[in-house]
């Protein structure tokens, strides 16, 4: 399976307009964004939990992080309520899910296969001060990508000229960019050599970001 998987163009996904697929388990569904793979994929997708649900235990081989969007996601590890940033590298494993019912915005078989660094984050917890009305929180920064976390008053810009292209995901809020408006969980990907420029909307935006990362887009390698 293909989604999006020609990383020289750019991409944009509104969340709203994607039709949620079922997984192999009963409960979990999710919106593909983009995917080289089958069921073992270089995948960035949404993520939904009915609650209740859980998804079978499993080692991630290529890595894994995530985002928790809404609700509590929970595994062996702990309890992650909305907010939080995940970093799980290769050779981790749990048994994910949610008794009440989650959301969550995951990206698998993106990292370095040589990466053990792991954590958990609260994103507001870790913003700094506000400069133009911009507050941001660098997340994780390796010599592949930097990956932060920005608040944005209303009618603020965010910019960036990153090497290695940009993607980014509206948590909360909307934010716009040459006339098209992002709203909460659209996505966003440029390649190589574009320019990011996106203003918030009236209810300001919340924006995670990852810079760098696509000079490394491939195939899983399994």
């Amino acid at each position: 399976m293909e989604i999006n998987a020609d990383f020289s163009k750019p991409v944009v996904m509104h969340s709203d307009q994607i039709e949620w697929q079922p997984s192999p388990m009963k409960g979990v569904e999710r919106r593909m964004l983009d995917r080289i793979g089958d069921e073992v994929a270089r995948a960035t997708t949404i993520v939904r939990y009915a609650p209740g649900s859980h998804f079978s235990a499993h080692t991630h081989t290529g890595g894994e992080e995530f985002i928790v969007l809404d609700g509590v996601f929970q595994d062996e590890h702990g309890d992650f309520p909305a907010g939080t940033y995940v970093r799980n590298p290769p050779t981790t494993s749990h048994i994910p899910g949610s008794e009440t019912g989650c959301t969550i915005f995951v990206k698998l078989w993106q990292f370095d296969l040589a990466d053990r660094t792991q954590f958990s984050k609260n994103m507001e917890a870790e913003l700094g001060a506000p400069v133009g009305g911009v507050a941001t929180a660098k997340l994780h920064e390796d010599d592949r990508e930097i990956v932060t976390y920005s608040q944005l008053d209303a009618g603020a810009t965010l910019t960036s000229e990153a090497p290695g292209g940009i993607e980014l995901l509206v948590v909360e809020g909307s934010a716009i960019r040459d006339g098209e408006v992002l709203a909460r969980h659209d996505w966003l990907r440029l390649p190589e050599g574009h320019r990011l420029s996106v203003t918030a909307g009236d209810d300001g935006a919340k924006i995670w970001m990852k810079t760098g990362h696509l000079r490394f887009a491939g195939a899983p390698r399994v």
